[in-house]
């Protein structure tokens, strides 16, 4: 082989170089670059994603060695759930949930008015007549997952009690217990308060009831 036929061929390379500026001045390549670019990152975050979920979904959950027993299914607890409250209370609703299903005066009824907007209400609210505080228990075994001040709720209080099943106790008052804690069906939580989100309810407490993070009414769990 001669040492000429190693050089490069200059005439090749100027016409591959003529054919990448071509390629480089059309208008669309640069989008197209990108939106590829963006489908290869899309991708690898629902790949992402995926793989994380199965991890959340993943059924040991380490909560029956946490409580020190088998959880009970919902279903069955939902059927001795109590209501938030001491028989001698002497507390009794004063607003309902707000059922879709319901009569147009019961809807009307569970109708919060805050900053001139009308509200759907979530839960039921208890009160005494005479305006006094009351203890507010647990209506079920469970575990405070939140204990925490909201600007609008007020102090406020979750139960886990298993199975996606979980009971919210709002507008409290001198909480007793604190995050992590496993309480009894029973069990005083704290006392009722007040919130700004329903200034004019006065002292009372607002109690909800969710199944797989939604709010359900609370009436057709509790056992009067």
């Amino acid at each position: 082989m001669k040492p000429e036929d190693n050089k490069p061929n200059k005439s090749v390379e100027k016409i591959s170089s003529l054919k990448w500026k071509r390629l480089f001045s059309k208008k669309w390549f640069f989008p197209a670059v990108y939106l590829a670019a963006a489908a290869l990152i899309l991708s690898l975050v629902w790949w992402y994603q995926g793989a994380q979920d199965l991890n959340v979904t993943n059924p040991n959950t380490g909560l029956e060695k946490e409580w020190g027993q088998e959880p009970v299914p919902a279903s069955q607890q939902a059927e001795n759930m109590r209501l938030p409250f001491q028989e001698d209370a002497e507390a009794v609703e004063t607003m309902g949930y707000y059922d879709e299903a319901g009569s147009e005066k019961s809807k009307q009824a569970a109708l919060i008015k805050y900053a001139n907007t009308y509200w759907p209400h979530s839960g039921i609210n208890y009160a005494r007549k005479d305006g006094k505080t009351f203890d507010v228990l647990a209506t079920l075994d469970g575990k405070v997952v939140r204990v925490e001040e909201h600007p609008l709720n007020g102090q406020q209080v979750e139960l886990d009690h298993g199975d996606g099943l979980m009971t919210v106790y709002q507008s409290l008052d001198q909480i007793q217990v604190k995050e992590g804690q496993t309480l009894s069906q029973g069990d005083v939580i704290g006392k009722a308060g007040r919130n700004k989100f329903e200034k004019e309810a006065g002292i009372h407490l607002h109690y909800e009831v969710r199944k797989d993070g939604e709010a359900v009414n609370p009436a057709s769990y509790l056992n009067d």
